[in-house]
């Protein structure tokens, strides 16, 4: 089926990217939130990185017009009953990510995919929890969606074949590399290898190894990441990665994803990095 209306449901640090992503690409993009301040946040985060886009030459204020025509903002789900395909955005919590899409489930047009963008919770119980099981996959989107290519496209085991096609051409529509993660495990690839990475690296800091600066340095000097791990758990979002340490320590068992107690610390304390202001590094000035 080809995919032409896009709903993102969750307009925090992942759903307003991946809002622009689609806008971007020219797909018709509704964009709905319980959260009023959640949307004009999501709205200005937009405007204020197109805005420094043409500042830099990259894009013209045609070409921001044109994204921002692209999207709708709906108060309600009924008023994207008829998009083709709906992604879920919201807090890493499989029985939050169930109750949405039941909704979407009973509200949207029969033939729409519902995706999620979960970056380790699993497609099987996620799909069980709707009645069109056979349209339910995983597009994870990485962190920022708007600069990150890669996506990994999970199926659940009652997706359809027609399902995973199309939720793998609309990735390569909107200029992504998916990839195609053939078992519903805990995870994926990226999370299964990336988060007993930044643990160690968090550990790192909470043994006084290295100052933080060093230790992202010795990764984009040494390995040449284009950002610290440091800096990139900020970005993630600190308390994402203690739910996804906690969630693979549960599901995979072993002692390599049981969190860092600085990371348990700093979740405790609402420092969860760019999204409140505060994490490893401090943002409240930026």
């Amino acid at each position: 089926m080809a995919i032409k209306k896009v709903l993102v449901a969750g307009l925090g640090l992942m759903g307003r990217g991946i809002l622009e992503v689609c806008a971007r690409e020219g797909f018709e993009t509704y964009g709905f939130d319980v959260s009023e301040e959640a949307t004009k946040k999501a709205l200005g985060f937009i405007e204020s990185g197109l805005d420094k886009r043409i500042k830099k030459g990259k894009i013209t204020e045609e070409d921001k017009q044109k994204l921002l025509q692209n999207i709708t903002i709906v108060s309600k789900l009924e008023d994207a009953k008829d998009v083709d395909l709906a992604i879920e955005a919201v807090f890493e919590d499989i029985k939050v990510k169930q109750d949405l899409f039941k909704k979407l489930d009973d509200i949207l047009q029969p033939n729409a995919i519902l995706a999620s963008n979960t970056s380790a919770l699993p497609a099987t119980p996620l799909a069980s929890a709707v009645k069109r099981s056979d349209k339910f996959i995983i597009i994870h989107f990485h962190q920022p969606p708007t600069i990150m290519r890669l996506i990994e496209v999970v199926r659940a085991l009652q997706t359809s074949d027609e399902t995973a096609k199309a939720a793998m051409d609309f990735c390569k529509a909107i200029k992504k590399d998916p990839v195609d993660i053939k078992v519903d495990c805990p995870g994926f690839i990226t999370n299964r290898a990336m988060i007993p990475v930044l643990n160690e690296v968090i550990y790192c800091l909470y043994e006084g190894v290295a100052s933080k600066e060093d230790i992202d340095l010795a990764f984009t000097s040494g390995f040449n990441w284009p950002m610290g791990p440091l800096s990139l758990a900020d970005f993630i979002g600190l308390d994402t990665l203690l739910h996804i340490c906690d969630d693979l320590h549960h599901r995979r068992g072993g002692d390599k994803y049981i969190p860092c107690p600085l990371l348990v610390n700093m979740v405790a304390a609402g420092y969860y990095g760019v999204k409140s202001g505060k994490g490893f590094y401090d943002y409240s000035k930026k």
